[in-house]
């Protein structure tokens, strides 16, 4: 009898609940996704050559970050299940007068809980499967990794993992059900839902009060990071820290005088459609969330901040990768002996022949005279014709050479020689013929070497070290703090159910108490991202100044993933949350 009756519950909750199933779903998928990386045939092709650095990297800090992921993850499954609880306790009453006793209902709720956790689990490793398999090929295409290592593959470890952490999470889900079933009063869960709540009134003077202390602090916090900057971790910043959550505190808790007063100064929007009903009722949840609305304010920041800060490092490091070498291939060599070196004549032996292998060759000594080392004017022009006179200034200046004009420097001492180009085809085999020449040179003589492909994939693992952190951590940070207010919205909405069977009794239409929740809806989701948005603005330009030292900021790009980010994740939820309350609201 309760494997059928958990069955039905499990069944339904999934129908009514949708946003809570969804959210461990896409928590479940995005856990193993990352976790994950490590056994795909991508990154095991990276850990065995010149990214291997950046591949262990990436490992080391995808375990770290899950800890906290998992443990950020496990409180907001945890929230979800109060609201769960809360929900039903009508329905929990009811068994416990149809004769079941505390310890049958909580066995109920743990058979619930392990059908929806299994199920939850199941859906959210089979997306999980095929997100790792796209992000292995996002990743393959960063890298440039051939097309033979990118294969479809499931890490059989990571769903391991993955089903290990989230049994221990639903294993704290059932003790607390269990622990909330054995403290509750029969008389409190069949009445649970008649509860009122005190709407406590704030005076306006309080109300100015506490936002103009709020908009005090927030101003010093503000000026305090554009003046010292984010990357001062010592006692100040600590305190700066402190002053912009405290003024974001005060912020919340002086809207419950401030909406409801300033409405009611106003007649015709006070009085118009079901406005008084949602702003006594905003009014009156706002004096009890106000922390929770600071906390996910907090979050949004962080969410924000950290997606459009990885975005807009991600673009520097691209464009310093291109600035930094222009050509393909740079080697500098220092040959035994005073006899002149043949560069392109040597790479040649050595199995590159600058001929056919390069689509332009420059080899060119760097002469000691009078003025110090120099190259001479013909060597300059066709540099400068050949990657911009920028670079070729940008060389002189890097390498501490001067220009000499071309009939001074006949009889001028040979220092060392150099060979730029640039590949002609196929460049991943060019590279490899061309890293085999220059190894042969070790026997005429001294060398160093860099290459573009070389420089390239030293950025580009920090590139993708930071984009995917940026993404995994903000994209944990938005998904708890749309869950959150989602949850939140959906308790209102089930507790306004008999609120809103009243109104329709009286004659207030369908459409005008379906706008009525949208509008609650609305307000509880975008006053906190309306500030977080605020502080994200201040960050971001603190962010901006550190990132502009080393390179230019690309603002349009970083705004526009973090605004598709939001459009997508906390747009969907606010989308699904507006959906689920009016359902609620009708009483279904």
């Amino acid at each position: 009898m309760f494997s059928k009756l958990a069955a039905k519950n499990v069944g339904r909750s999934v129908k009514d609940y949708g946003v809570w199933f969804l959210t461990i779903v896409f928590a479940v998928c995005l856990f193993y996704v990352f976790n994950a990386l490590e056994t795909q045939a991508v990154f095991q092709y990276l850990g065995s050559g010149p990214t291997a650095p950046t591949a262990q990297a990436i490992r080391e800090l995808v375990g770290m970050l899950s800890v906290f992921v998992w443990v950020v993850l496990a409180f907001l499954i945890l929230y979800a299940s109060g609201f769960l609880i809360r929900r039903r306790k009508k329905e929990l009453g009811t068994y416990l007068l149809l004769g079941m006793g505390r310890g049958q209902v909580a066995r109920l709720l743990l058979l619930e809980t392990a059908g929806m956790g299994l199920l939850a689990l199941l859906v959210g490793l089979g997306l999980g499967v095929l997100a790792a398999w796209g992000l292995s090929a996002f990743t393959a295409g960063l890298f440039a990794v051939p097309m033979t290592m990118f294969t479809f593959s499931v890490s059989l470890p990571s769903l391991g993992k993955t089903a290990l952490a989230f049994a221990a999470i639903f294993l704290l889900v059932m003790a607390y059900h269990a622990f909330a079933v054995s403290r509750c009063r029969l008389i409190d869960l069949m009445q649970a839902q008649r509860v009122n709540q005190e709407l406590k009134s704030q005076s306006l003077g309080l109300s100015v009060a506490l936002f103009l202390a709020g908009a005090a602090l927030l101003a010093i916090a503000y000026a305090m990071l554009l003046t010292r900057g984010i990357l001062r971790v010592d006692a100040l910043f600590w305190v700066m820290i402190g002053l912009g959550s405290l003024g974001t505190l005060l912020f919340f808790r002086s809207l419950s005088g401030f909406l409801l007063r300033v409405c009611r100064s106003r007649k015709k929007l006070y009085y118009k459609n079901l406005n008084m009903f949602v702003l006594r009722q905003f009014n009156a949840r706002i004096n009890t969330t106000y922390r929770s609305m600071t906390v996910i304010c907090l979050m949004l920041l962080l969410a924000v901040g950290i997606t459009a800060s990885a975005v807009g490092l991600n673009n520097t490091v691209e464009q310093m990768a291109a600035e930094e070498l222009p050509q393909d291939a740079n080697l500098v060599f220092y040959p035994d002996g005073e006899e002149p070196a043949d560069l392109p004549a040597l790479l040649a032996e050595g199995g590159f022949d600058p001929e056919t292998e390069c689509s332009f060759s420059l080899a060119f000594p760097v002469l000691r005279s009078d003025a110090g080392q120099a190259i001479t004017q013909s060597v300059y022009d066709a540099f400068a014709g050949r990657w911009g006179q920028e670079a070729a200034d940008s060389f002189l200046t890097r390498e501490g050479l001067n220009v000499l004009a071309d009939g001074e420097a006949q009889g001028a001492y040979v220092n060392y020689w150099y060979f730029l180009a640039d590949y002609a085809g196929d460049k991943n085999a060019a590279e490899t013929r061309f890293q085999e020449a220059v190894s042969t040179l070790g026997e005429l003589g001294s060398y160093s070497c860099t290459t573009r492909l070389e420089t390239w994939m030293e950025l580009l693992g920090t590139k993708v070290l930071v984009v995917f952190m940026g993404l995994y951590l903000g994209v944990v940070f938005l998904l708890a703090s749309a869950a959150v207010l989602a949850l939140q919205q959906l308790t209102q909405a089930a507790d306004n159910a008999p609120r809103y069977r009243i109104l329709a009794q009286l004659g207030a239409p369908e459409n005008m108490r379906a706008r009525s929740v949208d509008i609650q809806v609305f307000l509880s989701f975008f006053l906190p991202l309306a500030l977080a948005l605020v502080h994200t603005a201040v960050g971001m330009t603190a962010v901006n100044q550190v990132i502009a030292e080393v390179g230019r900021v690309d603002a349009a790009a970083s705004s526009a993933v973090a605004a598709l980010l939001l459009l997508v994740v906390y747009g969907g939820y606010f989308l699904a949350t507006c959906r689920a309350s009016r359902r609620l609201a009708r009483g279904g």
